[in-house]
């Protein structure tokens, strides 16, 4: 059966089947992977019986260097530039949840010039019920290809990507947030997750480096985190997404569901003045949706929340279409919100 379904891949895809196979697209999927190389020692300083020193920190002060302690990481796809994604299991110190997290770290991540810099995070969430796979950690949708064309361009920072199942089962959608009596989603997302990624990886302190972006229900807990959390998190790119909680699980909890609605979140940051948070809605014209879009726009674009609207042209309600709005401009606009990583002169 598997022989039959490469057959079948190289098939579908023609010539380009047996490229990726040429390209060793699959090589080395489940092999256990380290983000991050060590510096070599200086010249005439090398001794090969001890483990190369960890990098210092930049005289950034923002700049946050592995906290650890290191996750067990697992290839499960290689990108045509040699990066790989991969994946391993978190268990959330905070919420208790235990769920699958993908990752990918850009070519500047292991560049020796950018070995004491932090680098901007973005947490990417699926739409759909959001498990138990995550489909930005999908190659073929192309998001972390356009991010490093976008930064090989000038166009995108060289983000790492950060990739958590976005709810606990496929038979309810949890909103991203502490429904009473369920997995505490909304602590996973704002809490563990981007511990898991100052544990593993060279981040930054501030909100400046950090941000969401998601499709679809994804993008409504992207957008709801942001407003939630505006001191962790600064801007988010949502694509085609839901403006208010609408989970069942939510019946006889008013009280808590106004907690994480994204209206009465975004009212509250305009009248305590801030902090400052960027929203940028994507949405294909073939796809319903703007007319929620805008009306919040209307109503809560202002003050401290900077709002803009994507129309992406003949884009249907898909990743493939999001992506390409996030090459036509939104990874841009994103990038000029957030922190660049810094390389060492010379």
């Amino acid at each position: 059966m598997w022989i039959s379904a490469v057959v079948a891949l190289a098939l579908l895809l023609g010539g380009g089947g047996f490229a990726a196979w040429k390209l060793d697209w699959f090589s080395g999927n489940g092999e256990a992977v380290t983000f991050g190389k060590n510096p070599p020692p200086a010249a005439g300083k090398s001794d090969p019986g001890t483990p190369a020193a960890e990098a210092k920190p930049s005289g950034d002060p923002d700049v946050l260097m592995p906290t650890g302690p290191k996750s067990d990481f697992k290839q499960t796809t290689k990108l045509d530039d040699g990066t790989i994604i991969a994946k391993t299991r978190l268990t959330g110190a905070k919420s208790g949840f235990e769920g699958d997290v993908w990752v990918w770290a850009p070519k500047e991540y292991d560049d020796p010039k950018y070995a004491k810099s932090g680098f901007p995070v973005l947490i990417a969430l699926p739409g759909g019920n959001g498990f138990p796979a995550n489909y930005w950690s999908d190659r073929s949708l192309g998001l972390q290809k356009a991010i490093s064309e976008g930064a090989q361009a000038g166009t995108s920072l060289p983000f790492i990507v950060i990739m958590p199942v976005l709810n606990p089962d496929a038979k309810y959608y949890y909103d991203g947030s502490d429904i009473p009596g369920q997995a505490k989603m909304g602590t996973w997302m704002a809490e563990d997750v981007p511990a898991f990624a100052k544990a593993n990886f060279r981040t930054y302190k501030s909100r400046d480096g950090w941000a969401f972006m998601g499709s679809s229900s994804g993008a409504f807990v992207g957008m709801k985190t942001v407003l939630q959390h505006p001191d962790k998190f600064k801007a988010v790119i949502a694509s085609g997404g839901e403006i208010v909680p609408d989970s069942p699980l939510w019946k006889g909890h008013q009280a808590e569901m106004d907690a994480n609605n994204p209206e009465k979140l975004a009212q509250k940051l305009i009248d305590t003045k801030g902090p400052e948070v960027y929203i940028n809605f994507q949405i294909g014209t073939k796809e319903s949706g703007k007319e929620r879009m805008t009306k919040f726009q209307q109503q809560y674009g202002k003050g401290p929340i900077k709002m803009t609207i994507r129309d992406i042209q003949n884009g249907e309600h898909n990743g493939w279409h999001y992506v390409r709005g996030m090459k036509e401009g939104s990874l841009e606009w994103i990038s000029k919100v957030l922190k660049a990583p810094k390389p060492e002169a010379g």
